[in-house]
């Protein structure tokens, strides 16, 4: 009796080994060089707002792309877009700050679109995806969000990053490597100046005006 009792103690210890293992994996697989990129989130003493400079010394997230809102069927992510500016925006209709900031996004997207500049939303944890369709409809927004109930697509930034911050505000430069993150609600008046610079930054190999 004990002997089968002691070997059943151990199957069972062995499953819960083997559970707490792909959980693990699973928390330390979201870091960023597994998922294909070479950023890693760093906030310095807490900041909300940060910045990755010189450009030479940005990451590149991990491939982000998911179905999108307005049309499940079809897929939609930062490749679509080469050579631009994105900004990346993680809402949610139920989320009181992303109520109030995605005027300003749809006002940036305006502004600067004819300068290369995209507005990339990411839809987390409305699994009610009718509720984020009617918000975004309307309101009036016009730029495209992948709908990512359960964050998956965040998992790009590496383990570090905290998912549990919503809004949040990724811009990718035009070779795609994190610029700026932001922590926090944004008006217009945050976030046009920083877009504006990235779109004004030289492309990729090209040199300043008059060098060799």
């Amino acid at each position: 009796m004990s002997g089968r009792f002691g070997s059943t103690a151990r199957r069972l210890q062995a499953a819960l080994a083997a559970a707490a293992l792909l959980v693990t994996g699973c928390a330390t697989g979201d870091d960023a060089v597994v998922t294909g990129g070479t950023f890693e989130f760093v906030a310095p003493g807490g900041k909300t707002d940060i910045f990755y400079d010189p450009p030479a010394d940005r990451g590149k997230p991990g491939k982000i792309s998911g179905p999108d809102l307005m049309d499940p069927e079809t897929t939609i992510g930062v490749d679509d877009f080469p050579e631009q500016v994105i900004v990346l925006n993680v809402w949610g209709q139920w989320c009181a700050p992303c109520r109030t900031e995605i005027s300003d996004l749809q006002q940036v997207y305006e502004q600067t679109r004819d300068q290369g500049v995209t507005v990339l939303g990411i839809n987390v944890r409305d699994y009610n995806r009718d509720a984020a369709v009617d918000f975004i409809t309307d309101r009036g927004i016009t730029f495209p969000s992948i709908y990512d109930p359960a964050l998956r697509t965040l998992i790009a930034f590496g383990g570090k990053y905290p998912t549990t911050t919503v809004p949040a505000t990724i811009v990718l430069d035009r070779q795609h490597r994190v610029a700026a993150v932001f922590l926090r609600e944004l008006l217009a008046s945050d976030l046009l100046p920083v877009v504006q610079r990235l779109a004004d930054e030289p492309a990729e190999g090209a040199t300043a005006e008059g060098a060799p």
